[in-house]
């Protein structure tokens, strides 16, 4: 047997491309990622319980809470729970070709210490979201807990097929979308009375907005380098779809359908609708210039021609969606 027709060139080529980010990768680590000592921490927006009057911080934190409807409650545990299953996403990251290819979570590559870094920052929006809502009272938080527990069980998979083009396309997608979801739930917050809560959903956009540009400047890169690999990489993850990091959260539960009823809530409230879908696409296309690309093979120029089109074809989707019915969660007291 030919041991060649074993070997996938395309993603051979992908990890050599990735192997020369390697030290662009590390000067965002450095630049964009903040260092442990300077961050943010959930500490900052929450009740101090060593002080005497930590009782009463938590009284007005509810009473704050009290207001915010049911809907905005829902889909700020699902924005949690998606928060909360970081050990799925640093592994998943770490076993995509040529990003770690020691094996070794020590290992100085830029990649590897993006994947610990990154996340590392990533950890403290499920930290602090999840003390807001075991605080305010308003989360049933056993339930809660089971989800996440069922999360991060379940495993990840965004369908880039451990080709980090494919993954890096997923990612600058993703980190927009949940910009996108705690700004608008920030926002539902604000509206309700709880201005705590709407500055803790900005923060968390303004993480998720630096995490979003680096990866968007490490794809742009990419296109430089490797502009057929690039777009084909592009087209394939839009025409999988971009799977959100929690769709696992209820396979295998008593309720599998979990995440759809999440979603039609956030569809249904604004916070993450089949507009945003479409927008993101539009985005992506535009900053990467795709309709511009030229001198691509046949193959890139079809997929240049699909992508070209692919937000008109979901605003048109989008336009045509009924709002979902109202969808009761067991999430909720």
């Amino acid at each position: 047997m030919n041991k060649s027709k074993n070997i996938n060139y395309e993603l051979e080529k992908n990890m050599e491309v990735i192997s020369q980010l390697d030290d662009f990768v590390g000067h965002a680590v450095d630049n964009v990622l903040v260092d442990p000592d300077d961050c943010w921490q959930p500490t900052d927006f929450l009740p101090d319980m060593a002080k005497l009057d930590a009782f009463d911080q938590v009284k007005l934190l509810q009473e704050r809470a009290a207001g915010i409807p049911d809907t905005v409650i829902t889909s700020l545990i699902g924005n949690m729970i998606t928060e909360e299953a970081l050990p799925s996403y640093q592994t998943y990251f770490n076993l995509l070709e040529g990003i770690n290819e020691e094996g070794s979570l020590l290992s100085p590559s830029g990649w590897v210490r993006w994947s610990k870094a990154w996340t590392a920052e990533e950890n403290r929006h499920g930290d602090l979201l999840n003390k807001y809502l075991y605080l305010s009272g308003r989360a049933d938080m056993k339930k809660v807990e089971q989800t996440i527990h069922r999360l991060i069980y379940n495993g990840f998979d965004p369908k880039s097929e451990k080709d980090p083009y494919q993954a890096i396309i997923y990612t600058s997608f993703q980190e927009r979308a949940t910009k996108v979801s705690h700004v608008n739930t920030g926002k539902l917050a604000d509206k309700a009375g709880d201005d705590v809560l709407s500055r803790i959903c900005k923060t968390i956009a303004g993480d998720e907005a630096r995490h979003e540009k680096a990866y968007k400047s490490f794809m742009s890169e990419i296109f430089k380098i490797d502009p057929n690999g690039a777009i084909m990489a592009f087209e394939k993850m839009m025409r999988k779809q971009i799977v959100m990091p929690a769709v696992l959260m209820g396979e295998g539960s008593a309720n599998p359908t979990l995440f759809d009823q999440f979603s039609a809530i956030t569809q249904k409230i604004g916070v993450y609708t089949g507009w945003d879908y479409a927008r993101i696409i539009d985005h992506l296309v535009k900053l990467w210039d795709i309709e511009k690309l030229s001198g691509l093979n046949d193959v890139a120029s079809k997929a240049q021609d699909y992508l070209a089109n692919l937000a008109d074809r979901y605003m048109r989707v989008a336009d045509r969606m009924k709002a979902p019915d109202e969808v009761q969660l067991a999430w909720l007291k």
